[in-house]
């Protein structure tokens, strides 16, 4: 009830700098001590993927905590895994302010941020084990001539850290970057960072806008390769109908608009995988129905961002709540076994 007129406030900033502030409150109130969960866990939303378990299904994706400042603060919201990054092995300041709008009539934003960070050094210095299941996104810098040497060198030093690490070729915010998607180089790029994680499971996260032979063709590098997940998918450079006057900014769209591509691309990617690769959805997820749907229709786990903004701290326990019942009404005893069900 405190959130609409907090949200009230921090609208009135420039999304960016709101988007710091919020950082900075949550990194304190982890610092402060926050309990590790903002809910007492519940058996039916257990689950395991890539040998990791989760107290439930539903993670924040990458792009929120770049850096890895608010770990525990977020993790005590209730979400059953933090992604953070995407983390370059060098400190890079991104494109040009402003590159973050809101399209408060849509329910969405655009981003271009362009891999903004503090660099892989400085974010996992801060990191330590036990503060909840831990995503590391890593990227490669805008003005690397080794983009998969960036990559080996994410993935080698990510892994000793991570319960699981993503691998972003998805972005379109660095140029160039989704080209990584196809053909030999996307076999090299998997070759070599498989080798490096070790132990480590793989994640590899995808665009939304790709045609039927490039979903085939990640499908199946990616089950050659043994990579552990495909996270689906990032955000998307088509524009829907909007109402927005930000409409027209380049870069990525995320939020509710990207809910309907987000399900298009989930159905391809379980076609093209035959239920062999556990799948992350990501795209307008913003309550346990959608989250149910999604693991109905072959997701493993979920993924949140932009509704975190519009909906505010409580949205991953209410979240959470909603996809208990659901799972209970239909006579599921753990998420594992709704997966995929329609």
């Amino acid at each position: 009830m405190v959130y609409p007129l907090l949200r009230r406030a921090l609208f009135s900033l420039e999304a960016e700098q709101a988007h710091d502030l919020t950082i900075d409150a949550l990194a304190a109130w982890g610092a402060a001590g926050s309990p590790m969960s903002a809910n007492r866990p519940d058996s039916v939303l257990e689950t395991q993927v890539a040998g990791v378990r989760f107290p439930n299904p539903i993670g924040l994706a990458a792009g929120l905590d770049k850096n890895a400042r608010a770990i525990r603060g977020l993790s005590a919201l209730g979400f059953g895994s933090v992604e953070v990054g995407t983390l370059t092995p060098r400190p890079q300041p991104g494109n040009p302010r402003p590159r973050l709008f809101r399209l408060e009539e849509d329910g969405a934003i655009i981003n271009r941020m362009g891999f903004n960070n503090g660099g892989l050094d400085a974010a996992l210095a801060r990191l330590k084990r036990g503060t909840g299941v831990l995503g590391i996104n890593v990227g490669a810098n805008k003005e690397a001539t080794d983009r998969v040497a960036d990559y080996v060198h994410g993935v080698t030093r990510a892994a000793a850290l991570a319960d699981y690490v993503t691998i972003n070729i998805s972005s379109p915010n660095t140029p160039g970057l989704r080209d990584l998607q196809h053909g030999a180089a996307l076999r090299e790029l998997l070759a070599a960072c498989t080798q490096a994680r070790g132990r480590t499971p793989l994640f590899l996260k995808v665009a939304p806008d790709l045609h039927a032979h490039e979903i085939d063709d990640i499908a199946r590098a990616a089950i050659e390769a043994r990579v552990d997940a495909l996270i689906v998918s990032n955000t998307t450079v088509s524009r829907p109908s909007l109402a927005s006057r930000h409409a027209g900014e380049t870069g990525g769209l995320s939020g509710v608009p990207l809910a309907p591509l987000a399900r298009a691309r989930l159905a391809d990617f379980r076609a093209a995988t035959g239920g062999s690769l556990p799948l992350v959805s990501v795209g307008g997820i913003d309550s346990g129905a959608e989250a149910y749907a999604r693991i109905r229709a072959g997701a493993s786990l979920v993924q949140v961002y932009s509704a975190l903004i519009y909906e505010g701290p409580g949205l991953p326990s209410r979240m959470a709540r909603e996809l208990a019942a659901l799972l209970r009404r239909d006579g599921f005893a753990r998420v594992g076994d709704a997966v995929g069900v329609s």
